[in-house]
């Protein structure tokens, strides 16, 4: 009774960490808005002034979701991947997710010569290069999958994983070294990560995948649990490992695919947040550690990027950079703290 009474306390104060979080990085930036006039704008009313309310719904809001769903998509992906493996360094990238993204981007904006006119136009454009991602992601997944049914091991799945994205990587790098100066800092400027460049119509279809990859994610929470315990544990139970590991892959693969495609490689977050959510909680239940990670998630985001927004200048930092500066010494601390513990 005391543990849920104090999860419940948690959670209401990570709920309203982040409401505050939000209204703090719609508030800042290069023009700063008074936090009163984007509540006002959010719930049911108007800013005082026209440009700001221009700014919040055209700019900051659609910006503030990204940052939220990026955020949640890529912890739950980074739990689920720290669990199957047992590996605390796992993340939603383990399997080679966003190097087949890069693959596909990097054919795309370095490759683009090889294409036809009427193509290379298209495939250069912001959809071109969604859809570019989307594809070498899908195609890692399939390979991924096609591997895993000849092994029953997970660690040699996380092995494979990691050829595959040392293959992709080393076929960017041969893009990389053909590319002219502007396809490279192109391609540079995609592979630091932007959740300020996404449509409504975006955010729609990336909120969808989101929302399909945390509903298959929930179903897995149960053989999550059993995993733990390991693998011939869950079998002594009646779980089906080979289904379970499908069902694991195929969250994470649309919640992290469908993130790099839109925003790009973020780094870090999927890999600090769930260590972050243990150490909050206290607990190795996946009901719990789920839906907190899926807070503290969308507040990290929230964090980073209103610090990458640069409030008082006139430019923005890369939100990948952001990231790493901050869940680099995240991720050392934990190690340092969990070692010293044991």
């Amino acid at each position: 009774m005391k543990n849920q009474n104090r999860n419940t306390f948690l959670f209401a104060l990570l709920s309203f960490t982040l409401l505050a979080a939000m209204l703090l990085n719609i508030a800042e930036g290069q023009v700063a808005i008074p936090i009163k006039e984007v509540f006002k704008s959010l719930f049911g009313g108007q800013a005082s002034k026209d440009t700001w309310e221009y700014i919040i719904v055209n700019f900051r809001l659609p910006k503030a979701i990204t940052a939220i769903l990026v955020g949640i998509g890529l912890s739950v992906s980074g739990l689920l991947m720290q669990t199957l493996f047992r590996n605390p360094l796992a993340g939603p990238y383990v399997l080679g997710l966003s190097s087949g993204s890069s693959l596909g981007v990097a054919f795309v904006i370095l490759g683009a010569g090889m294409l036809p006119a009427v193509f290379s136009q298209f495939m250069l454009s912001s959809y071109g290069i969604i859809l570019a991602s989307c594809l070498g992601s899908l195609l890692v997944l399939l390979l991924i999958l096609i591997v895993s049914q000849r092994l029953r091991d997970t660690m040699s799945i996380l092995i494979v994983g990691l050829m595959f994205s040392s293959f992709t990587g080393a076929i960017v790098s041969v893009f990389t070294y053909f590319s002219s100066a502007e396809q490279l800092q192109k391609y540079t400027f995609w592979s630091m990560g932007s959740i300020g460049n996404l449509s409504w119509q975006n955010i729609v279809i990336l909120t969808i995948c989101v929302i399909v990859g945390l509903l298959i994610s929930v179903a897995s929470l149960k053989p999550l649990d059993a995993l733990l315990l390991g693998e011939n544990y869950a079998k002594s139970m009646g779980l089906n490992l080979q289904r379970t590991r499908y069902i694991i892959i195929l969250a994470t693969s649309i919640l992290a695919g469908s993130i790099t495609a839109f925003a790009g490689p973020i780094a870090f977050v999927g890999l600090a947040v769930p260590h972050l959510a243990k150490l909050l909680f206290h607990t190795s239940n996946h009901k719990i550690l789920f839906f907190g990670t899926v807070i503290q998630g969308a507040i990290i985001m929230l964090f980073c990027d209103t610090v990458a927004q640069m409030p008082g200048f006139d430019f923005t930092l890369p939100i990948n950079a952001i990231t790493s500066i901050i869940g680099a010494p995240v991720v050392i601390w934990l190690i340092v703290k969990k070692k010293s513990i044991q």
